[in-house]
């Protein structure tokens, strides 16, 4: 998740340190902070694969700053992450958003169709966080006001993102489905 999110964040522009990291929380902090520890460790190795670089430029004030720029090959490699997503990046709900924040910059609109058919089968599989046996239980079967919660919530958050997956597959795929 990191990996892409830097690499699509430099997609962008460039950026640096310390405002890739800004973007990273805004995008993923409240579910996972992003430390200096985590952070720097990413960019060197991300560097050494020769996806970025760093350049010093002025300053605003008299110190200069490097800022992080992706190369060929991080672009390269940040589009083909996009268009063959990890199973865990269509099934993760935190790293299908990061996914999606930068979806965009796959230039084809059948290939972000194809990665929204993937997410669009896997969200059409019965599932539940509970199940009797094989068969997964529904809320209604739930005396528990929390359990019934959980999964009355998810199952909110399912039918909006189905009708949006719905919605932009059409766009995308001009109008049929």
């Amino acid at each position: 998740m990191l990996k892409l999110a830097i690499l699509g964040f430099l997609y962008d522009r460039p950026l640096h340190g310390y405002e890739l990291r800004r973007h990273l929380s805004a995008l993923a902090g409240h579910v996972q902070p992003i430390s200096d520890g985590t952070l720097y460790p990413a960019i060197k190795r991300l560097e050494t694969a020769g996806l970025l670089v760093r350049r010093t430029e002025p300053g605003s004030a008299a110190a200069p700053r490097h800022t992080l720029h992706l190369t060929e090959a991080g672009r390269a490699a940040l589009l083909d992450r996009l268009r063959e997503p990890e199973a865990l990046d269509i099934s993760d709900e935190n790293r299908w958003f990061t996914l999606l924040a930068f979806l965009r910059h796959l230039a084809d609109p059948a290939a972000q169709a194809t990665v929204l058919r993937r997410r669009l089968a896997f969200l059409s599989e019965p599932a539940s966080f509970y199940y009797d046996g094989d068969r997964p239980m529904g809320a209604e079967e739930f005396t528990d006001p929390f359990r019934r919660g959980q999964l009355l919530i998810a199952r909110a958050t399912t039918e909006a993102e189905l009708g949006w997956l719905h919605a932009t597959l059409a766009e995308l795929e001009g109008g049929a489905r």
